[in-house]
């Protein structure tokens, strides 16, 4: 626990400090997200007073993670893992995605950022090259990833190679996009990835308690992942990092974490699920972002079948901004659902454990 500790501590401290440095370098260039607004025929909620406010608040974040994970391990002179740098190179490539993303919308005050395709592309990417690199890096207790189907632990359903890298490439396709959705209200999805992530703290902690790497002999109960500890280290500096930058993305926010920070927190959620083979524990660990994904699968798909609208406005959270709910009001209650879910998933892992 000392080593999750120092870790979390560092990532706070960095995003805390980085992140009013940032603001002020943004704010000094006029770096600022271009605001979507209502035309004819499409009305979105009124978001004028966000005019101005810096994005790309995810390059913070990220440099927090980095800074919290190397340097815990440089304090304690602990070899690095080839998991936990697995996700960190997850994080790190889906941020330069977001980055590229982020560019687009400040320096060419395109709202819409990159092209949906291109987006998908660069994320497949990144997502495909892990999903490859996490079979590699053998040792005694395997490669990081297994081509297993997980819930709480390996189930007996294995993949042929091909479909494990369509089954992985979805899973962080999903978990991203579905942060990214999340994404628009001061400080609502940064949240909500707090939250994730220390449930990945505590599951990943528990597995290396209870990891076969300790046991003499392989029993039902012990989890076969690899690097628990380390994975405990990366899931920290990760809510270490949010924690920081929620105190200026909280409403009023001072700055967005733009694409470079969602996609980035999603392929932290999605390494994490993947390489600790919880994968099917997933949509409920993570299960405001599912929410709102469906939600906007629901609005699109009504909309092209029948020629009606679900909801006011998708994503969710925009339905009950155009319904005149408070801002804070919809963040704080969306956080209630998502910690009601997560208390869900933490209680069938602890459950399975108890049954085993």
């Amino acid at each position: 626990m000392r080593l999750v500790v120092i870790s979390m501590t560092i990532a706070t401290i960095v995003t805390l400090i980085g992140t009013p440095l940032l603001i002020k370098l943004l704010a000094r260039h006029g770096y600022s997200q271009a605001i979507r607004v209502s035309t004819e025929g499409e009305l979105y909620p009124d978001h004028e007073s966000k005019r101005g406010t810096p994005s790309m608040g995810g390059v913070a974040i990220i440099l927090g993670v980095v800074v919290g994970y190397f340097l815990t391990h440089l304090l304690t002179w602990r070899p690095v893992t080839p998991s936990a740098m697995l996700v960190l190179y997850l994080t790190l490539g889906l941020g330069l995605v977001g980055v590229a993303d982020d560019y687009l919308k400040i320096f060419k005050q395109r709202s819409t950022g990159l092209r949906a395709r291109t987006k998908l592309i660069g994320q497949a990417v990144i997502a495909l090259s892990f999903a490859w690199l996490s079979l590699q890096f053998v040792n005694d207790g395997g490669a990081p990833a297994s081509m297993a189907i997980s819930f709480v632990r390996d189930t007996a359903i294995v993949l042929p190679l091909g479909l494990f890298l369509l089954w992985i490439w979805f899973l962080i396709t999903a978990t991203t996009n579905g942060v990214n959705l999340t994404d628009g209200l001061d400080g609502l999805a940064i949240g909500a990835s707090i939250m994730t992530f220390l449930a990945y703290v505590i599951i990943t902690v528990w597995q290396y308690g209870q990891n076969c790497a300790f046991s003499d002999s392989v029993s039902s109960t012990c989890y076969s992942t690899v690097s628990p500890l380390d994975l405990a280290i990366v899931a920290a500096a990760l809510a270490g990092a949010s924690f920081g930058f929620l105190w200026w993305n909280t409403a009023p926010a001072r700055i967005f974490m733009g694409d470079t920070g969602s996609l980035a927190l999603g392929g932290g959620i999605a390494g994490l699920a993947i390489l600790s083979r919880t994968e099917l524990l997933l949509p409920l660990l993570a299960g405001l972002f599912l929410i709102t994904s469906l939600s906007v699968i629901g609005q699109v798909g009504s909309f092209k079948l029948t020629g009606r609208r679900i909801f006011r406005m998708a994503p969710l959270h925009h339905h009950f901004e155009m319904l005149g709910w408070p801002e804070i009001q919809i963040v704080v209650r969306f956080w209630i659902i998502h910690g009601l879910c997560i208390g869900a998933g933490i209680v069938l892992f602890y459950a399975e454990w108890v049954r085993s």
